[in-house]
C-alpha cells in the first residue's frame, strides 16, 4: 500500500501525500512514488498541472530522522545521503509542469521544503509553516533558504529560519509566503482552479515560461532579460495556439463581428 494517492480532476492531477499516522513525513517511501508520479504524469498529455496536498492534520511534516542521522554517516553520492533525502520535493522543484501547494495543517522542515518546490501556495487556516532546522541542531537544506529568500523578504526569511517564528496561514499570506489562505474547507478546490487555469495553456508554453522565470535569477539588467525572452517568445509565435489565434482574430475583424 503506498503513501501517494494520485486522483484526476480534468486536467489536473491531485496527489495527496497518504501517511497521515506519521503526519506524511518525507520518507524514503514517498520519494519513491513522487519520482514515480512525476514522470507518469509529464509523461501524460492529458495532464497540465499538479495539485499536492496533505492527507490528515498535516500537509508534510519533514524528514525521518533516522534517516537525517543515517545521512550524515554516508559520504555524498551513495544511497541516504542528503540529496538522496531531498530527492522528493527536488523532482516537484524541478518539474515542467506547474505546481501548487494546499497546505493542510504542518509543513516542517523538509515538509517546508515541499511547499516551496510549488509554483503556487495556496494555504488553509490550518496551516502553519514551521522551518524547524535550527530548533532540532541541524542547518536547514536542500535549497530551504534560497528558495525562501526568492519568495519573500530577507526579513521574514530569518525571523522563520534564525528566529523559529512559526506563521499560520493569514500570516504566511501577508508575509508572500503563500499566496492566498482560504478555509480548509475551500482548500483543495480553490487549488485545483488555481491548477486548471495554468493547465489550460499549452503544455510546452508553460514548460518553456517556467524555465525563463527561473533564469531571471541570474539576470540584473533590462538588455538580458529583454535577450532572456526573444528565443523562447520567437518559438511560440510559432506555434498552432498563436497561429490559430491571430487567424481567428482577423476573421472576426473582416466580417465586422
Amino acid at each position: 500500500m503506498g503513501v501517494l494517492r494520485i486522483e484526476r480532476h480534468d486536467r489536473v492531477a491531485l496527489l495527496t501525500f497518504d501517511d497521515p499516522d506519521r503526519r506524511n513525513v518525507v520518507s524514503n517511501e514517498l520519494n519513491d512514488e513522487l519520482e514515480a508520479a512525476f514522470d507518469q504524469l509529464e509523461a501524460e498529455e492529458s495532464v497540465g498541472a499538479i495539485v499536492l496536498t496533505g492527507a490528515g492534520r498535516a500537509f508534510c511534516a519533514g524528514a525521518v530522522l533516522d534517516d537525517l542521522l543515517a545521512a550524515g554517516e554516508h559520504p555524498s553520492g551513495e544511497a541516504g545521503d542528503l540529496p538522496h533525502i531531498y530527492r522528493g520535493f527536488l523532482r516537484v522543484a524541478h518539474s515542467s509542469l506547474p505546481t501548487v501547494a494546499a497546505v493542510n495543517g504542518a509543513a516542517v522542515g523538509a515538509g517546508m521544503n515541499m511547499v516551496l518546490a510549488c509554483d503556487l501556495v495556496v494555504a488553509g487556516r490550518s496551516a502553519r509553516f514551521d522551518t524547524r532546522f535550527l530548533a532540532i541542531g541541524i542547518h536547514p537544506g536542500g535549497g530551504h533558504t534560497w528558495r525562501l529568500r526568492n519568495i519573500t523578504d530577507l526579513q521574514t526569511a530569518k525571523a522563520m529560519v534564525l528566529f523559529n517564528q512559526v506563521l499560520d496561514g493569514e500570516e504566511a499570506a501577508r508575509r508572500g509566503v503563500a499566496w492566498e489562505c482560504v478555509e480548509d474547507e475551500e482548500l483543495v478546490d480553490r487549488a485545483i482552479d488555481f491548477a486548471r487555469r495554468a493547465a489550460a495553456h499549452p503544455r510546452d508554453l508553460v514548460a518553456a515560461t517556467k524555465e525563463t522565470l527561473h533564469a531571471t535569477a541570474a539576470v540584473d539588467e533590462s538588455v538580458a532579460a529583454v535577450e532572456l525572452e526573444v528565443g523562447p517568445q520567437r518559438r511560440s509565435m510559432e506555434q498552432p495556439a498563436f497561429v490559430e489565434m491571430v487567424r481567428g482574430l482577423r476573421d472576426r475583424i473582416s466580417s465586422g463581428d
